[in-house]
Protein backbone atom coordinates (compact mmCIF):
# COMPACT_ATOMS: atom_id res chain seq x y z
CA UNK A 1 0.00 0.00 0.00
CA UNK A 2 1.45 3.18 -1.02
CA UNK A 3 1.99 5.51 1.93
CA UNK A 4 -0.12 8.34 2.23
CA UNK A 5 2.98 10.80 3.12
CA UNK A 6 4.29 10.55 -0.65
CA UNK A 7 1.50 12.67 -1.68
CA UNK A 8 3.78 15.40 0.21
CA UNK A 9 6.24 14.75 -2.50
CA UNK A 10 5.89 17.47 -5.14
CA UNK A 11 7.43 18.10 -8.49
CA UNK A 12 8.75 21.37 -7.86
CA UNK A 13 10.53 21.74 -12.02
CA UNK A 14 12.41 19.94 -14.34
CA UNK A 15 16.43 21.68 -14.29
CA UNK A 16 18.28 21.02 -16.98
CA UNK A 17 22.26 20.93 -16.96
CA UNK A 18 24.98 22.81 -19.06
CA UNK A 19 25.27 19.38 -20.78
CA UNK A 20 21.85 18.84 -21.01
CA UNK A 21 20.31 16.28 -18.84
CA UNK A 22 16.86 16.50 -17.16
CA UNK A 23 16.64 16.66 -13.17
CA UNK A 24 14.01 16.05 -11.91
CA UNK A 25 13.29 18.43 -8.36
CA UNK A 26 11.10 17.25 -5.71
CA UNK A 27 9.61 19.34 -2.60
CA UNK A 28 8.75 17.44 0.31
CA UNK A 29 6.37 19.58 2.38
CA UNK A 30 5.58 18.15 5.77
CA UNK A 31 1.99 18.81 7.19
CA UNK A 32 0.76 18.15 10.42
CA UNK A 33 -0.96 15.03 10.09
CA UNK A 34 -0.41 12.92 12.86
CA UNK A 35 -1.65 9.71 11.87
CA UNK A 36 0.10 10.34 8.27
CA UNK A 37 3.59 10.79 10.76
CA UNK A 38 2.49 7.72 13.25
CA UNK A 39 2.29 5.60 9.97
CA UNK A 40 5.38 6.94 8.53
CA UNK A 41 7.36 6.17 11.56
CA UNK A 42 6.23 2.96 11.35
CA UNK A 43 7.34 2.45 8.31
CA UNK A 44 10.23 3.88 9.28
CA UNK A 45 10.84 1.27 12.06
CA UNK A 46 10.04 -1.55 10.47
CA UNK A 47 13.31 -1.18 8.07
CA UNK A 48 15.26 -1.83 10.84
CA UNK A 49 12.99 -4.21 13.28
CA UNK A 50 9.78 -5.80 12.48
CA UNK A 51 7.01 -4.99 15.22
CA UNK A 52 6.42 -8.79 15.49
CA UNK A 53 9.99 -9.39 16.66
CA UNK A 54 11.29 -6.59 18.59
CA UNK A 55 10.49 -8.14 22.23
CA UNK A 56 12.13 -11.09 21.17
CA UNK A 57 15.60 -8.96 19.99
CA UNK A 58 15.75 -6.60 23.35
CA UNK A 59 14.51 -9.12 25.79
CA UNK A 60 18.09 -10.37 26.57
CA UNK A 61 18.78 -6.61 27.19
CA UNK A 62 16.51 -6.15 29.59
CA UNK A 63 15.38 -2.80 27.59
CA UNK A 64 11.79 -1.47 26.81
CA UNK A 65 11.04 -1.17 22.93
CA UNK A 66 11.87 2.65 22.81
CA UNK A 67 15.48 1.86 24.67
CA UNK A 68 16.32 -0.82 22.41
CA UNK A 69 15.44 0.68 19.30
CA UNK A 70 17.21 3.94 20.49
CA UNK A 71 20.11 2.56 21.70
CA UNK A 72 21.00 -0.63 19.82
CA UNK A 73 18.93 -0.20 16.33
CA UNK A 74 18.52 3.08 15.16
CA UNK A 75 21.90 5.24 14.47
CA UNK A 76 22.51 7.50 16.87
CA UNK A 77 20.93 10.50 17.27
CA UNK A 78 24.18 12.98 18.57
CA UNK A 79 27.57 10.86 18.35
CA UNK A 80 29.14 11.07 14.80
CA UNK A 81 28.49 9.57 12.39
CA UNK A 82 25.22 8.90 13.90
CA UNK A 83 23.54 12.05 12.80
CA UNK A 84 24.88 11.47 9.27
CA UNK A 85 23.91 7.52 8.78
CA UNK A 86 20.59 8.34 9.91
CA UNK A 87 20.11 11.22 7.43
CA UNK A 88 21.47 8.58 4.81
CA UNK A 89 19.01 5.64 5.60
CA UNK A 90 15.88 7.96 5.89
CA UNK A 91 16.75 9.84 2.36
CA UNK A 92 17.82 5.95 0.83
CA UNK A 93 14.40 4.89 2.41
CA UNK A 94 12.07 7.91 1.12
CA UNK A 95 13.88 7.20 -2.69
CA UNK A 96 13.19 3.28 -2.14
CA UNK A 97 9.22 4.88 -1.40
CA UNK A 98 9.02 6.55 -4.17
CA UNK A 99 10.90 3.90 -6.64
CA UNK A 100 8.28 1.32 -5.27
CA UNK A 101 5.23 3.58 -5.33
CA UNK A 102 5.53 6.49 -8.06
CA UNK A 103 7.86 4.34 -10.32
CA UNK A 104 6.50 1.03 -9.91
CA UNK A 105 8.96 -1.11 -9.37
CA UNK A 106 9.51 -3.96 -6.62
CA UNK A 107 11.86 -2.50 -4.02
CA UNK A 108 13.44 -5.62 -1.85
CA UNK A 109 13.76 -4.20 1.81
CA UNK A 110 16.84 -5.63 3.55
CA UNK A 111 19.22 -3.29 3.79
CA UNK A 112 19.10 -2.15 7.73
CA UNK A 113 17.53 -5.03 9.91
CA UNK A 114 21.21 -6.73 10.02
CA UNK A 115 23.21 -4.16 10.73
CA UNK A 116 26.55 -5.06 12.61
CA UNK A 117 27.35 -1.19 13.62
CA UNK A 118 24.19 0.87 13.92
CA UNK A 119 26.43 3.97 12.50
CA UNK A 120 27.66 2.35 9.44
CA UNK A 121 26.27 2.51 6.23
CA UNK A 122 25.67 -1.11 4.55
CA UNK A 123 27.85 -1.82 1.83
CA UNK A 124 27.03 -2.17 -2.06
CA UNK A 125 24.36 -0.54 -4.11
CA UNK A 126 21.88 1.44 -1.89
CA UNK A 127 18.58 0.37 -3.80
CA UNK A 128 17.47 -1.80 -6.73
CA UNK A 129 13.90 -1.83 -7.96
CA UNK A 130 12.88 -4.15 -10.51
CA UNK A 131 10.11 -5.19 -12.78
CA UNK A 132 9.40 -8.68 -13.82
CA UNK A 133 7.08 -10.04 -16.57
CA UNK A 134 7.34 -13.78 -18.15
CA UNK A 135 10.44 -15.62 -16.92
CA UNK A 136 13.31 -14.55 -17.97
CA UNK A 137 12.22 -12.13 -20.62
CA UNK A 138 14.23 -9.31 -22.13
CA UNK A 139 11.70 -7.03 -20.97
CA UNK A 140 12.49 -6.87 -17.13
CA UNK A 141 14.12 -4.50 -15.91
CA UNK A 142 16.31 -3.85 -12.97
CA UNK A 143 16.98 -0.05 -11.97
CA UNK A 144 19.64 0.50 -9.50
CA UNK A 145 19.50 4.14 -7.52
CA UNK A 146 23.01 6.01 -5.57
CA UNK A 147 21.60 8.58 -2.62
CA UNK A 148 23.55 10.83 -1.41
CA UNK A 149 21.72 13.24 1.38
CA UNK A 150 22.85 16.60 3.11
CA UNK A 151 20.14 16.81 5.30
CA UNK A 152 21.81 19.58 7.41
CA UNK A 153 20.84 23.43 7.43
CA UNK A 154 24.19 24.31 5.93
CA UNK A 155 25.10 26.40 3.09
CA UNK A 156 25.64 24.94 -0.16
CA UNK A 157 29.20 23.40 -0.91
CA UNK A 158 31.37 23.54 -4.09
CA UNK A 159 31.00 19.46 -3.01
CA UNK A 160 28.23 18.81 -4.83
CA UNK A 161 25.83 15.62 -3.58
CA UNK A 162 23.91 14.89 -7.02
CA UNK A 163 27.57 14.82 -8.56
CA UNK A 164 28.76 12.56 -6.03
CA UNK A 165 25.67 10.52 -6.45
CA UNK A 166 26.62 10.01 -10.12
CA UNK A 167 30.11 9.89 -9.26
CA UNK A 168 30.01 6.90 -6.90
CA UNK A 169 26.77 5.58 -9.45
CA UNK A 170 29.59 4.37 -11.51
CA UNK A 171 30.49 2.12 -8.47
CA UNK A 172 27.20 0.40 -8.95
CA UNK A 173 28.50 -1.52 -12.45
CA UNK A 174 31.01 -3.51 -10.54
CA UNK A 175 29.49 -3.80 -7.04
CA UNK A 176 25.99 -4.95 -8.53
CA UNK A 177 26.28 -8.55 -8.11
CA UNK A 178 27.73 -8.45 -4.80
CA UNK A 179 24.42 -6.50 -3.84
CA UNK A 180 22.15 -8.38 -5.45
CA UNK A 181 24.25 -12.43 -3.96
CA UNK A 182 23.40 -10.17 -0.48
CA UNK A 183 19.61 -9.32 -1.30
CA UNK A 184 19.24 -12.83 -1.84
CA UNK A 185 20.99 -13.91 1.43
CA UNK A 186 18.47 -11.64 3.63
CA UNK A 187 15.69 -12.81 2.09
CA UNK A 188 16.51 -16.63 2.62
CA UNK A 189 17.11 -15.69 6.00
CA UNK A 190 13.87 -14.67 6.32
CA UNK A 191 12.19 -17.72 4.45
CA UNK A 192 11.04 -15.07 1.55
CA UNK A 193 11.73 -17.54 -1.04
CA UNK A 194 9.56 -16.37 -3.75
CA UNK A 195 11.05 -12.81 -4.00
CA UNK A 196 14.58 -14.53 -3.63
CA UNK A 197 13.43 -16.60 -6.74
CA UNK A 198 12.80 -13.37 -8.36
CA UNK A 199 16.18 -10.89 -7.45
CA UNK A 200 17.60 -14.04 -8.78
CA UNK A 201 16.43 -13.91 -11.98
CA UNK A 202 18.79 -10.56 -12.58
CA UNK A 203 22.06 -12.57 -11.16
CA UNK A 204 23.10 -13.57 -14.87
CA UNK A 205 22.57 -10.86 -17.53
CA UNK A 206 24.60 -12.92 -20.14
CA UNK A 207 22.71 -15.86 -20.26
CA UNK A 208 19.28 -14.29 -19.42
CA UNK A 209 19.66 -10.57 -20.56
CA UNK A 210 17.19 -7.62 -19.31
CA UNK A 211 17.05 -3.79 -19.25
CA UNK A 212 19.49 -2.15 -16.43
CA UNK A 213 18.94 1.40 -15.78
CA UNK A 214 21.54 3.05 -13.19
CA UNK A 215 19.97 6.26 -11.30
CA UNK A 216 21.55 9.26 -9.02
CA UNK A 217 19.33 10.77 -6.37
CA UNK A 218 20.23 13.98 -3.71
CA UNK A 219 18.03 14.77 -0.63
CA UNK A 220 18.74 17.93 0.56
CA UNK A 221 17.42 20.58 3.22
CA UNK A 222 15.88 23.67 1.74
CA UNK A 223 19.41 25.78 3.20
CA UNK A 224 21.60 22.98 1.60
CA UNK A 225 20.15 22.93 -1.54
CA UNK A 226 21.25 24.81 -5.06
CA UNK A 227 19.34 25.22 -8.63
CA UNK A 228 22.81 27.18 -9.97
CA UNK A 229 25.18 23.67 -8.39
CA UNK A 230 22.72 21.02 -10.37
CA UNK A 231 22.82 22.89 -13.53
CA UNK A 232 27.33 22.15 -13.47
CA UNK A 233 26.61 18.36 -12.66
CA UNK A 234 27.99 16.02 -15.47
CA UNK A 235 27.47 12.55 -15.69
CA UNK A 236 29.94 11.92 -19.01
CA UNK A 237 32.18 9.79 -17.10
CA UNK A 238 29.10 7.69 -16.25
CA UNK A 239 28.51 4.23 -18.37
CA UNK A 240 25.14 4.95 -18.80
CA UNK A 241 24.30 7.83 -21.16
CA UNK A 242 20.52 7.45 -20.12
CA UNK A 243 20.98 8.29 -16.29
CA UNK A 244 18.03 8.81 -14.32
CA UNK A 245 18.74 12.12 -12.23
CA UNK A 246 16.51 13.42 -9.16
CA UNK A 247 16.15 15.67 -6.19
CA UNK A 248 14.30 15.87 -3.10
CA UNK A 249 14.88 19.07 -0.64
CA UNK A 250 12.46 19.70 2.74
CA UNK A 251 12.33 22.49 4.91
CA UNK A 252 14.49 21.92 7.88
CA UNK A 253 15.05 18.40 7.28
CA UNK A 254 17.64 16.58 9.60
CA UNK A 255 15.44 18.06 12.73
CA UNK A 256 13.00 16.63 10.79
CA UNK A 257 14.69 13.46 10.25
CA UNK A 258 15.74 13.42 14.12
CA UNK A 259 11.54 13.53 15.15
CA UNK A 260 10.66 11.25 13.00
CA UNK A 261 13.36 8.61 14.35
CA UNK A 262 12.08 9.58 18.01
CA UNK A 263 8.40 9.33 16.81
CA UNK A 264 9.28 5.71 15.46
CA UNK A 265 10.14 4.82 19.31
CA UNK A 266 6.91 5.54 20.34
CA UNK A 267 3.71 4.92 17.92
Amino acid sequence: MKPQYLDWLHLEKIVTTREGKQIKVFELIIQDDEDILNSWAKHLREHYCADDEIDVLRSGYGLGRKEYLEKIKFPDAQVAPGPSVRAGDFSEILVADYVQYVLKYLVPRTRYDRKVNRNSSTMGCDLIGYKYGKANSKNDELIIFEVKAKASDVSPSAENELQKAINHSQKDVVRLAETLNAIVQRLLDRNDFEEAKRVQRFQNSTDNPYRKKYAAAAVHSNISYSETALKDVSTINHPDPDLILIVIHCNRLMDFIHSMYGRACEC
